[in-house]
């Protein structure tokens, strides 16, 4: 009877651990995930100063749609939470979207090298963004799942895990990056 109930303790004891060290290793990720987020938004938080500036040499009386996007890229940068930051990313795309469409109405501007080398790097930037979201939300899935299935619920509860938020376009903003196109009309 003694030998059964070592047993019986010792695969009870291997389950935490092992329960135990697969959220850890979640959570870990989740958080090495979310600073590639980070990252990746903070390259574009860099990059639109100089997108500004250079619409606003052409542009100069835009002030209003200058003032949104910096606005908007100040909220952004001082969001914390995965929510908060996805809503202010949102308005964030807004007003990018907006400043471009200020930006088509000038052909000296879309001709201009420094544009287009900025617009080719937003574009890189927003499908980089594009991954390292996807690539947080995976893995927050994967803890979070963890966290809520059972027996590991009584691991992660006894631990003090927590389910971590998504990293989700708010509803009323686009689901996609900003398309931004200087081709001729009707072309």
């Amino acid at each position: 009877m003694e030998i059964i109930a070592i047993v019986v303790l010792a695969v009870v004891a291997l389950f935490v651990i092992l329960a135990y060290n697969g959220l850890v290793k979640l959570r870990v990720r989740s958080e090495n995930a979310w600073a590639d987020v980070d990252v990746q938004l903070k390259r574009r938080y860099d990059l639109i100063p100089n997108l500004v500036e250079t619409v606003k040499g052409y542009a100069a009386h835009e002030r209003e749609t200058f003032q949104k996007v910096t606005d908007a890229r100040t909220r952004a940068m001082a969001s914390a939470t995965p929510a908060s930051r996805a809503q202010a990313e949102g308005m964030l795309t807004e007003a990018l979207k907006t400043l471009f469409a200020v930006a088509e109405s000038y052909p000296q501007l879309r001709a201009a090298e420094n544009f287009t080398q900025l617009q080719a790097q937003l574009s890189e930037i927003e499908e980089q963004v594009q991954y390292a979201r996807r690539y947080y939300n995976a893995v927050v899935r994967d803890l979070n799942t963890r966290i809520a299935q059972f027996p590991t619920n009584l691991i992660a509860s006894m631990f003090n895990f927590r389910a971590r938020e998504f990293f989700e376009v708010t509803a009323g903003a686009e689901r996609e990056a900003p398309k931004v196109s200087f081709g001729t009309p009707g072309a």
